[in-house]
């Protein structure tokens, strides 16, 4: 299964996204929360446990995780762990300008599917007894 964590409905996407993300299996679409922007990194955590937990009971093969980019980077931390893989859609951006009226340019942008780049992994460091930090 692929997982489509983003706020980007995968019934948006092009047939070549669709198609790339179905070879890891069916697409499950699970709409991104909203992240409060006084939210502490407490606050931030505790969200994304949650959220990790519920994907996890799901077992994808991956997950495309976009979004606010402190929850992204926790929900994908923990993903990681797990042994999930985590990617992002990567654009190309095709912008046009015009101008209208009395110099004024309307701007219009699209954006051109062009590949699933997976997250670096992430190493984890925890202080080990003499105070030296290790990578598990």
């Amino acid at each position: 299964m692929f997982v489509n964590f983003s706020n980007h409905p995968s019934s948006n996407w092009s047939e070549e996204q669709r198609k790339e993300a179905q070879a890891f299996g069916k697409i499950l679409d699970i709409p991104f929360p909203a992240i409060p922007a006084m939210a502490t990194t407490a606050e931030v955590v505790s969200m994304a446990e949650y959220w990790t937990e519920k994907i996890q009971r799901i077992r994808p093969e991956c997950i495309m995780c976009q979004g606010e980019f402190t929850f992204t980077m926790a929900v994908i931390w923990r993903l990681q762990k797990e042994g999930i893989r985590c990617v992002t859609a990567c654009t190309e951006r095709i912008a046009a300008e015009e101008p209208v009226r009395d110099g004024i340019v309307e701007k219009t942008s699209a954006f051109k599917f062009r590949q699933f780049r997976e997250y670096e992994k992430m190493g984890i460091y925890l202080e080990v007894n003499n105070g030296s930090e290790q990578e598990v």
